[in-house]
């Protein structure tokens, strides 16, 4: 009984995150500066800086602030000070597109629909089911 219960109230969860996060990205694209692209990752360019730009096989390196829409902080590598190294191929579908748009140096905000993150299933307590995702991101190398 307990476990039909707590489904129930996953499924309810869900289903409040997907209309909740749907909402907030229609505002979100009429916000000055903020630019949607096809697939419906949405981004604020904070900082452009012409540099190289990473490809699907590149690995990165990033300083990033990760953020639920309802302010939860996930990770924030500017306040540890310390850059994160990761192929671009391993990140979720919305970072692979956005940082593939950014130059070396350049800062941009991210707004990641729960499509191009990790969708119905969430990643367990962290990040909840239907989530929309918000990243501020520095793209300080590619390796």
């Amino acid at each position: 009984m307990a476990n039909r219960e707590k489904r129930g109230r996953s499924k309810g969860a869900a289903g409040n995150n997907r209309v909740s996060g749907e909402a907030f990205m229609q505002q979100n694209a009429q916000k000055a500066g903020v630019v949607e692209t096809e697939s419906g990752l949405q981004y604020q360019v904070v900082e452009h800086v012409e540099g190289p730009k990473p490809d699907e096989w590149s690995t990165v390196e990033i300083h990033q602030r990760a953020l639920l829409l309802n302010g939860t902080l996930l990770e924030d590598t500017y306040r540890l000070n310390q850059t994160s190294t990761v192929p671009l191929n391993e990140l979720i579908e919305g970072l692979q597109e956005g940082l593939q748009l950014m130059g070396v140096g350049s800062r941009y905000k991210f707004w990641v629909p729960a499509e191009l993150a990790w969708g119905r299933k969430g990643t367990g307590n962290k990040i909840p089911p239907n989530a929309v995702l918000h990243f501020d991101i520095r793209l300080v190398g590619i390796g």
